[in-house]
């Protein structure tokens, strides 16, 4: 078959939605099958290119509103690029981008049967209550519009089959998110974290990776770590963002910003600190560093979200906090580093749980068992 993946963003950029668009592209290549990932225009990116295993990508002309982060193909833009190609099947990630939208017409147009991958578990924070209102509108029409258009709708968590309910859509089933753990220790680094920041051996490192917003909960995390006022911890912090600068003017103790960190080294980092943090209050689907940590034997702390149920059950695997409030973390923060024993099995709990249940194998099994069921009604 030759299955068309459409997704707004894709590599170079790195997100949790591009990596997962890249893996079972990847899969379902080494499969047998014809690859095809339609994706926006960047600067400096050149429209058409082959990547590994033959895989096709294809970048439309868009307008990149929100500094990049919700491009609107240009009217026609689609179908002009698409009118010639053969396409069997269409997996269409995430409900609310406007290439979503466009793609779901077209397969519809096309008589391509396509299913929608979605990724959250809330409405897209718009900054004030107007907009607010407004985003949600939009995504209510959004998924009123897809829902008469594609196959069927599965989530990358069950957190995200209940959110769908929201809008009247019934999940067809989960694609969770996943990762591969050999995959992962082949690329991780060599860096020694405490001997490159001068720390003591035996030092215990917090770390927090990803965007520097608001809506990840960094500042809450970077307040309740620096009032423990621990001699021999260090919370660090990778990654960037339109807070970093604010943040690091508090000049908190203990708190290291590591800025953007290379992929390798971020590996590096999560097989060496003693906890992983996702103070989140945005609506995640399944946050690919949950999975990273679990790979990487790093216990979790997390605000309950998308995924965080499944990967962790019990407190026994790590802990689901009820909100990302200072108080709350700083509970804690200072029981789970003072717990080693608690950390070391839910370690090996969550890296369980992840083998047996959220591998890109597993994941491009179920996928690849969707496509055969399409293959045969077609046939």
């Amino acid at each position: 078959m030759r299955v068309c993946f459409f997704s707004a963003q894709y590599l170079p950029t790195i997100g949790g939605v591009e990596r997962y668009t890249y893996n079972l592209a990847k899969r379902l290549a080494a499969a047998g099958h014809q690859v095809l990932v339609v994706t926006s225009q960047k600067p400096g990116l050149p429209s058409r290119e082959t990547h590994e295993n033959g895989i096709q990508v294809l970048r439309l002309p868009s307008w990149l509103a929100m500094k990049g982060r919700f491009p609107f193909p240009h009217p026609g833009a689609l179908e002009k690029a698409l009118g010639g190609e053969r396409i069997d099947f269409g997996v269409i990630q995430t409900r609310f981008y406007p290439l979503s939208l466009a793609a779901a017409g077209f397969c519809r147009k096309k008589n391509i049967p396509a299913i929608v991958v979605d990724h959250s578990t809330g409405h897209m924070p718009m900054g004030n209550p107007v907009l607010n209102w407004a985003g949600g509108l939009y995504e209510h029409l959004a998924a009123r519009y897809l829902l008469h258009r594609v196959n069927g709708f599965y989530g990358v968590s069950l957190a995200v089959n209940q959110w769908l309910g929201h809008f009247g859509i019934q999940a067809s089933g989960c694609l969770h998110n996943a990762v591969d753990p050999r995959e992962l220790e082949s690329l991780t680094s060599d860096k020694n974290w405490r001997e490159t920041l001068g720390l003591a051996p035996d030092t215990r490192l917090v770390t927090f990776v990803g965007r520097i917003i608001p809506e990840k909960g960094v500042e809450p995390l970077a307040r309740a770590f620096a009032s423990l006022k621990l001699t021999d911890a260090r919370l660090l912090v990778a990654g960037e963002g339109p807070q970093l600068e604010e943040l690091k003017s508090l000049e908190l103790p203990g708190v290291i910003y590591l800025g953007p960190v290379p992929y390798p080294d971020v590996l590096a980092l999560l097989g060496q600190a003693d906890l992983y943090c996702l103070p989140t209050t945005y609506a995640e689907g399944f946050p690919t560093t949950f999975l990273e940590a679990a790979a990487c034997g790093c216990p979790i702390l997390t605000t309950v979200t998308g995924g965080s149920g499944e990967l962790m059950p019990n407190s026994q695997y790590g802990f689901q906090l009820p909100d990302a409030q200072v108080g709350t973390w700083r509970r804690a923060l200072a029981q789970a580093l003072g717990d080693p024993v608690w950390r070391k099995e839910a370690s090996r709990l969550c890296r369980a749980n992840l083998e047996a249940n959220f591998t890109w194998d597993a994941v491009a099994g179920k996928l690849l068992a969707i496509l055969s069921e399409y293959q045969h009604k077609g046939a």
